[in-house]
């Protein structure tokens, strides 16, 4: 269960409102590409539409206290006009969860999307229904069910991090959108043809059976490794060196699956100060698998753990 239950039973005793909503998110729009095309005014509203949207909404049947509020960005970049009130856009997602006795906060996700399209009329309703995810426009549901899938990611990886696989219910949710995504010719990245790291696979390989170790990975890599950082360095290094492990045998069973990419964006500069102090035994072995998980900064983790 997650790590809720004592402070909450104790702020609602001395009479303290809690926040309902899970997330603190920030959803930036720029349209700083789309030139003098449509009034940026537009922009600002979509925006202001989005954060209520993310934030107002109650995704999960847990009570979050504000400061367990999941800390997220979202930043849609609108790349251009592609149809009337028709966009192409990329999203780049970023969310981090606390460590535990410490001001630091450690990554959850890094990813960009890059294939989102969507069409927006100023004013017009954010809808977002889980039964019937297509709505009446499915390029205009396509925005909301983009945002709600990857907030369902986050969620689960969020649980994931505190407690062993009790991120599943989450990442079901996720993939139930993926199942009735919005389908149209200008929709991309909801289905197994349309690339090899798009939603469809990140679902495919969370939810898959084959790929359970990576579900303890992350427990050990989070909850037994950085959350013990600041009391028990040593501990610490050895459970994350351990989750590394975890990847690395996955990533020999399966290769190149989507979730070891994903789990290593933007974290290399994490694991560098992790390891930073490792004795040189532990430093090699640390070498040695992300060499093999996360291979386009391998050069990068040989300069700094040398």
């Amino acid at each position: 269960m997650r790590k809720v239950i004592f402070i909450a039973g104790v702020l609602v005793l001395m009479g303290v409102q809690l926040k309902a909503q899970e997330l603190q998110a920030r959803i930036t729009v720029n349209s700083s590409r789309i030139g003098s095309q449509v009034d940026k005014k537009v922009f600002q509203t979509l925006q202001t539409s989005l954060n209520n949207f993310v934030n107002n909404r109650k995704w999960t049947n847990h009570t979050f206290s504000q400061q367990e509020k999941i800390i997220c960005n979202f930043l849609l970049n609108i790349e251009k006009l592609v149809g009337t009130n028709i966009y192409q856009a990329s999203l780049t997602i970023q969310a981090a969860r606390p460590v535990y006795n410490s001001a630091y906060q450690t990554p959850l996700i890094n990813h960009m999307d890059e294939g989102v399209v969507f069409r927006y009329v100023e004013f017009q309703p954010l809808e977002f229904n889980e039964n019937r995810v297509q709505g009446t426009d499915p390029i205009a549901a396509n925005l909301t069910a983009i945002f709600a899938y990857y907030v369902y990611v986050i969620l689960g990886l969020d649980f994931n991090s505190f407690a062993p696989r009790e991120g599943e219910q989450y990442f079901q949710k996720a993939q139930s959108i993926v199942n009735n995504a919005p389908e149209s010719r200008d929709i991309t990245g909801w289905r197994a043809f349309d690339g090899l790291r798009n939603r469809y696979w990140l679902t495919e390989n969370l939810t898959n059976n084959r790929y359970n170790i990576v579900h303890d990975a992350m427990y050990s890599y989070f909850r037994l490794g950085m959350d013990h950082m600041y009391e028990n360095e040593a501990t610490a290094r050895t459970a994350i060196l351990n989750s590394l492990n975890m990847l690395g045998t996955l990533n020999t069973e399966i290769p190149n699956s989507m979730i070891i990419q994903f789990f290593f964006q933007g974290r290399s500069g994490e694991l560098i100060k992790v390891f930073k102090k490792a004795s040189p035994d532990e430093k090699s072995r640390a070498l040695d698998v992300l060499g093999r998980v996360d291979v386009s900064n391998a050069s990068l983790y040989k300069l700094e753990l040398r």
